[in-house]
Parts: C-alpha cells; sequence; structure tokens
C-alpha cells in the first residue's frame, strides 16, 4: 500500500515538473519581450531621456503632459476615435454576422471571405487603397459626390473631415474578425430555444434581445475587449494617411509615441505618454471586463 502511494506521488511530482518546464520558454519570452520593457518603460519615464541628456526629474514628464496641448488633443482624438468606432464595429458586425447566417452554406462562406479579406490583408495595402479613394483630385469619393453636384473635398487634408476619414477606414479594417466569431458564437444557440419563442409569438426584435444577444454575451465580452484595445492602439492607419495632421486633428497618443520618441528623441516623454495610455486602457478594460463579464459563464 506504501508503495502504491510512494509511487503514485512521484508521478504527481514529476507531472509538476514537466507542467513547469513546457512553461519555462514561453515564460522567458514573457520576461525578456513583455516584462522587461514595460519595466524599462516606466523607469525612463521618470527621467529626462534625450540623445544628450539622461536626468532623474521625477513626475515631471507627467506634470507637463496635463499642460501639453499637443498631448490633450492626441488624448481627445483617441477616445474619439473609440467612442465612435467601437460600437459602430460591435452594432454592425452583429448586424451582418446574423444576415449571413440565414443564408445557405456556400452564400455564408462567400460573404464570410468577402468580409474578413481586410482582416487579413496587409494594413499598408489597404491604407495605400484608401489613400487614392481620398485623393482630392483622382479619388473615388470626391468623383461619386461631384456627380451628386457637390465640390472636391480633400478629405484628409481638412481638419473638419480628416478624423472622420480615419474613423471610416478603422471600421472598415476592424469588422472582418468580429463577424466571423459572431457567425460561429450564432451556431451555438439552441434552435429550440427560438423555436419556443417563435410558438409563443415573440417578435424578432425580443427574441433577439432575450436569447441571442445574451448568449452571445461571451463573444461580446471577447469582442468589446480587444477591438478597444486595437482602435487605443491605433497607429499604422494615421501614420500613412495624415501622419497626425491636419494640425494634430488626426494625432493619437500611439502616433504621439511615436513621434515624441522616433522623431524628436524624447524618450523619457514618450515613455510618460506609453504608460498614461496603458493605465487609460486597463481602466477600461477592467470596466468592460465587470459589466460585459458578469453573465458569462466560464
Amino acid at each position: 500500500m506504501e508503495a502504491a502511494v510512494s509511487k503514485s506521488r512521484k508521478f504527481v511530482i514529476r507531472d509538476w515538473l514537466m507542467s513547469y518546464i513546457f512553461l519555462l520558454p514561453a515564460f522567458g519570452f514573457f520576461l525578456v519581450f513583455v516584462a522587461y520593457p514595460m519595466l524599462r518603460g516606466i523607469y525612463i519615464s521618470f527621467f529626462d531621456y534625450s540623445l544628450r541628456n539622461f536626468d532623474f526629474i521625477g513626475f515631471d514628464n507627467y506634470v507637463s503632459l496635463f499642460h501639453n496641448e499637443t498631448f490633450l488633443k492626441s488624448m481627445r482624438n483617441t477616445i474619439l476615435l473609440v467612442v465612435i468606432a467601437v460600437p459602430i464595429v460591435i452594432v454592425f458586425s452583429i448586424f451582418v454576422a446574423v444576415n449571413i447566417y440565414k443564408m445557405k452554406e456556400f452564400s455564408r462562406s462567400f460573404f464570410r471571405g468577402v468580409f474578413y479579406l481586410p482582416a487579413v490583408s496587409s494594413v499598408v495595402s489597404i491604407t495605400v487603397v484608401w489613400g487614392w479613394i481620398y485623393h482630392p483630385n483622382y479619388g473615388i469619393l470626391n468623383y461619386l459626390t461631384g456627380m451628386l453636384g457637390f465640390e472636391p473635398i480633400s478629405w484628409l487634408g481638412d481638419t473638419r473631415t480628416a478624423l472622420l476619414a480615419i474613423i471610416a477606414v478603422l471600421i472598415t479594417t476592424s469588422v472582418g474578425q468580429p463577424i466571423i466569431l459572431y457567425v460561429a458564437s450564432l451556431g451555438n444557440i439552441p434552435t429550440s430555444y427560438i423555436e419556443a419563442a417563435e410558438i409563443d409569438r415573440a417578435t424578432p426584435w425580443q427574441i433577439f434581445l432575450k436569447i441571442v444577444w445574451p448568449m452571445l454575451m461571451p463573444t461580446n465580452l471577447y469582442v468589446i475587449v480587444i477591438t478597444t484595445i486595437n482602435t487605443f492602439q491605433c497607429f499604422a492607419l494615421i501614420q500613412l494617411l495624415t501622419s497626425g495632421g491636419p494640425v494634430y486633428s488626426t494625432s493619437t497618443v500611439m502616433y504621439g509615441v511615436y513621434e515624441q520618441a522616433f522623431l524628436l528623441g524624447h524618450f523619457g516623454l514618450a515613455s510618460a505618454m506609453g504608460i498614461l495610455l496603458a493605465i487609460v486602457i486597463g481602466i477600461i478594460s477592467t470596466i468592460q471586463f465587470k459589466y460585459f463579464g458578469s453573465d458569462v459563464e466560464y
């Protein structure tokens, strides 16, 4: 009996050791490529760190950011991107997914491919195409609006339209993955629930609110959190289409980090901006988990 217990303990200890051995490579990558850069960024944010200086200045970088109009404008633009783009992506994705799910298998596969294509395409390629669409002289958008009698508009060169133009591109590049996830999640909803509701003469809107929406809650949580984080980190579109212009009307915090660090050489200030952005993303993600995760069963 004691021999059997001893043998069982050996197997447990061996499995325990093997588990940690398999985790070591991933843990090593996490330490080198995530933990160390993050801690180094926090450390640098307390210094006047440039190509010539490395002086400890405490919280001065953080204090100066709240008196920097360019940073405040970038933060406002970033929040506008999130507030406008994320709800549109969620609502549009669910609307498209519900309609695709009702189609026959061939049509469903075709439209899933069409909407997923931007998600797997290069951001640079998509941005170049949108640059042509928005071009003030030979862009197709001005051609179409001209047919309706409107004057040509410099969509990316006008402070009134530049941010909206960026939001439109951001939405088109963000809906592919959510649509695929929602179509897959709709397939997991038991049809008996919907058939029972239809027998009780529930309207399509009531079926969506009382059955479909609650059953999609795990997907909603994932899509909302990931879309919000990706929108906060939007950079490539800004860099390629407007470089933050005109007059910082499309500059975001991520673009500001790039500009301060790699164009102006203010690494300490750029690190402080990155830390503040990480704090904002952490707070909003926590709120989203608390609100949308309350009804999720794991």
